[in-house]
């Protein structure tokens, strides 16, 4: 299944090329959702309400996508983790030269070492609403990544089960001013994490370290691999978190990007892609407006 938010906060599931709404089970979930739960009440409510999502899909009337504002998927995570340097052939890129002295040259290129690392909720986009490029006198890279999504809370998750709480996977772009600040400083922009088109549920990722990534920008391909390159590979990555932090539905985790990741300007366009069930996320860098 895959599930979408569109226009103004609606959520659809989306069949083919339409959308067909079910916001009405949206409606009922978060209404019943007590006020202090952490995460998103749709993705924790999930597994009890995918029967009737997918019944009320079929009778709903479908939309072009092409015709709707897509959201990022998830509307309320809890956290936002990222992997850095998971990708051989990216450790190696950012250890050299110009890479190396516009990330600041402080950081361990060791994912072990160095952790993850967090990004502001405030920074996350979808598709539709673009990316307010600040700092133009500085590089801002672009990175493809495979995002998944936690289903259910967990901490100190073992390897064996780590894939029983993931609710879903979604391509992720994970943008980022270069400069000597604390990486998450620099990547928590406003629009600097954007996630989408839509969530596609676990059974049709067959296998998520197995999983292929692309991006351009324009009409030039930047960035092309596979997660099997992964250094963690998802399961990992999952055990890896949870020992530190308790997941909880809805939390969304950049799982890495591969080489070739480059600068963008204003006015470009990023178009992501992966397997056929994930989508493609395009999206067009803007220039930031300032004011309040």
């Amino acid at each position: 299944m895959k599930l979408c938010r569109y226009d103004d906060d609606r959520l659809g599931v989306v069949i083919a090329d339409k959308v067909h709404d079910v916001t009405s089970a949206q409606s009922e979930i978060r209404a019943s959702a007590p006020y202090a739960m952490m995460g998103d009440a749709v993705i924790a409510a999930l597994p009890a309400w995918r029967a009737r999502l997918e019944k009320m899909a079929v009778s709903a009337p479908g939309k072009p996508i092409g015709e709707v504002k897509l959201l990022s998927p998830i509307a309320r995570p809890s956290k936002v983790m990222a992997a850095p340097t998971n990708y051989r052939m990216h450790v190696e890129e950012m250890s050299k030269g110009e890479n190396q002295a516009n990330s600041g040259g402080r950081f361990p290129l060791d994912i072990g070492t160095a952790g993850i690392f967090l990004k502001s909720n405030s920074s996350l986009v979808g598709p539709s609403e673009g990316i307010p490029l600040r700092f133009p006198d500085r590089r801002n890279d672009h990175e493809v990544e495979l995002a998944l999504i936690v289903g259910k809370q967990g901490s100190d998750i073992p390897r064996a089960k780590a894939l029983d709480y993931v609710a879903g996977y979604c391509l992720g772009l994970d943008m980022t001013v270069r400069g000597k600040e604390d990486r998450s400083f620099r990547k928590s922009v406003d629009g600097y994490t954007v996630l989408g088109p839509w969530m596609v549920t676990p059974d049709e990722i067959p296998n998520p370290n197995d999983v292929p990534l692309s991006l351009r920008v324009n009409d030039e391909l930047r960035q092309e691999s596979n997660t099997s390159y992964l250094i963690y590979d998802i399961q990992r990555l999952i055990e890896f978190a949870s020992q530190f932090y308790t997941l909880y539905p809805g939390d969304i985790y950049y799982t890495g990007t591969p080489e070739g990741v480059g600068p963008v300007k204003p006015g470009d366009w990023i178009h992501c892609r992966s397997a056929p069930s994930l989508g493609e996320l395009r999206i067009q860098v803007r220039a930031h407006e300032t004011g309040c």
